[in-house]
């Protein structure tokens, strides 16, 4: 391995200090080197260049579970691939597995053992096939494992280094300000060789939170780095990073050493010979989100938390208000920087990303309309004991079924596929979860299984079922997912909507939703406009100064824009892509 360059080494030597001032930083710097470039993997001698090309255009993912299709003969993983090569190829080129390792409970995000690939689903040459042919992300779920890892009954055993691998306090301790996206106690009591303990659990009793005071605990996550690294990860996703550092007397979220540990994870993606883009996922009030950016020098991606509520919230009430307010307050992506544009995860629809956007009416009337659409509320704690709404349990595609004022419609589809096409024209990545392209149905049989409000929005699918389904043209589910196809192609081919294109927000009136957008080349522009509405619209081409001598085309429904008119018209809830370019 090529001796790492003097900026690197001081680079690294000055996170370690923020983090750990404690310790020998020269020391530490050799051991974290060590860790991620073990003999004989590959390591830059410069980092990588700060720009815009680690993403293009053609970049889209889909988000899928390891066994969201199931047959009962054959890995699940195998189906996986079989899926994304007979339905997605050639159209989406990115596939988010969700926690692929063997675990006791939240469907994957409390892990035994991450080293080994859950052996229900497969195993890791499943994964590297998928790599291969796919741009690939996973999570690194390092603020929790399971209460029955290899590390927690070490740790119950009082057996080194483990002895040391979780946050302990005391009841006695005054954790009122600790910000949870829970309801359950934060501590619990367990019984070690050192006697009682109570240990801390952010997310549940399940899943026991990692000390990261522990340099060891980071050492061993950036070993698990380089497994999924070495084994065609090029997406790592960083579950829950926010809240890995704890310190008593604060509310324990976004803590300077937790964007200290984000920034020397990027330092170490950055001087990798692999192309690899680091990811946060801070489901968080907007600017507390934005934060994770850093200074160009720790996300590569964010996820665009603010967007699944609001944009659910503008098609509910037929109003772009908050929408357009929200985006127009939203900067660009630094340089070598992206957002991750999605409206629906396997989590639901967070709705703390609209905290301070949307008033406390609004928000009740869409969760009034989410639960007349048959979904449901988790809650979170407040430091005064009481309870908030945390996210909206429900397909994205049910929740769409009417509107706030005049409920269902029977414009669900169409109401649906414009909130997909919005999610495709801003700027950004865009992602879709599996069942928004599925237009799958609430699981309302596997809440009642699981006892779970997320097992709503985590259907399996039965293989051969689906299959049938999406082969026959008539049928709903491949309705939807022919139409979303045939738009993200579309899209995949222009230039004004790379990731990092210039974007403007269009003010166009409550009813609709528009954006500019514009080629860094500048020799295309797109003005991405959709009608919220449940009614026939018409907006005037001076509201968007299509230049006059060019012709100018709808990307979507191939129709060249007649200037002659006064008026674009639009039917309820469609969506246009007018380009100088066809």
């Amino acid at each position: 391995m090529a001796k790492p360059s003097s900026q690197f080494s001081a680079r690294l030597c000055g996170l370690i200090e923020q983090i750990y001032p404690d310790l020998d930083a020269k020391a530490l710097s050799q051991q974290i080197t060590a860790a991620f470039w073990p003999e004989g993997s590959g390591y830059r001698s410069r980092a990588r260049a700060p720009g815009h090309n680690l993403w293009n255009e053609t970049d889209t993912l889909v988000i899928t579970y390891g066994n969201t299709l199931v047959d009962g003969q054959h890995k699940p993983l195998d189906l996986l691939r079989d899926f994304l090569n007979r339905y997605l190829r050639g159209v989406i080129n990115g596939v988010h597995i969700l926690p692929f390792f063997p675990f006791t409970s939240d469907d994957g995000f409390a892990v035994t053992d991450y080293r080994l690939v859950n052996s229900q689903l497969g195993d890791w040459t499943d994964i590297q096939r998928i790599g291969e042919e796919f741009r690939l992300m996973s999570d690194l779920v390092l603020n929790h494992v399971s209460s029955l890892s290899t590390w927690f009954s070490e740790y119950r055993q009082g057996h080194a280094p483990y002895d040391t691998f979780f946050v302990e306090a005391s009841p006695e301790d005054d954790l009122s300000e600790v910000v949870r996206p829970r309801t359950s106690p934060l501590l619990r009591e367990v019984m070690t060789a050192n006697g009682p303990k109570h240990v801390w659990c952010t997310f549940s009793h399940d899943q026991i939170d990692v000390d990261f005071h522990n340099p060891e605990v980071l050492l061993e996550f950036l070993r698990i780095m380089r497994l999924h690294i070495d084994n065609g990860v090029r997406i790592i996703r960083l579950d829950a990073v926010a809240f890995v550092w704890k310190e008593l007397g604060t509310n324990c979220i976004h803590l300077p050493q937790t964007h200290a540990i984000v920034r020397l994870m990027r330092l170490l993606c950055d001087y990798a010979e692999e192309r690899v883009v680091l990811m946060t996922e801070t489901n968080v009030p907007n600017a507390e989100n934005l934060s994770y950016f850093g200074n160009r020098n720790e996300a590569h991606m964010i996820y665009n938390f603010s967007l699944p509520p609001l944009l659910l919230h503008a098609l509910l009430s037929g109003n772009s208000l908050h929408l357009n307010q929200w985006l127009m307050r939203m900067p660009p992506a630094q340089l070598g920087c992206a957002y991750l544009n999605f409206s629906a995860s396997h989590d639901g629809i967070g709705v703390r990303g609209a905290e301070g956007l949307l008033s406390n009416d609004e928000l009740d009337q869409v969760i009034q309309c989410v639960r007349d659409a048959g979904g449901l509320v988790s809650m979170r704690a407040l430091a005064d004991g009481s309870q908030k709404p945390y996210e909206l349990n429900i397909t994205y595609f049910d929740a769409l079924k009417g509107t706030i004022e005049g409920g269902e419609d029977g414009l669900q589809v169409a109401r649906f596929i414009c909130s997909q096409t919005i999610v495709m024209a801003l700027e950004g990545v865009p992602a879709f979860y599996i069942h928004s392209l599925l237009a799958t149905h609430n699981d309302h049989a596997g809440v009642e299984k699981t006892g779970v409000n997320r097992a709503i929005n985590r259907h399996r699918w039965d293989y051969p079922e689906l299959r049938a389904l999406l082969d026959d043209p008539e049928s709903l589910n491949a309705q939807v997912l022919a139409a979303l196809k045939d738009r993200i192609a579309i899209r995949t081919a222009q230039k004004a909507f790379h990731p990092n294109a210039t974007q403007f927000t269009m003010q166009l009136g409550d009813a609709f939703f528009g954006i500019w957008r514009q080629s860094p080349a500048r020799d295309q522009s797109i003005f991405a406009i959709n009608n919220l509405t449940n009614q026939d619209a018409e907006i005037p081409h001076i509201s968007i100064n299509l230049i006059e001598g060019e012709d100018w085309y709808d990307l979507l429904s191939g129709e060249k824009i007649d200037l002659s008119l006064p008026n674009i018209r639009f039917a309820p809830y469609q969506s246009r892509w007018i380009s100088n370019l066809k």
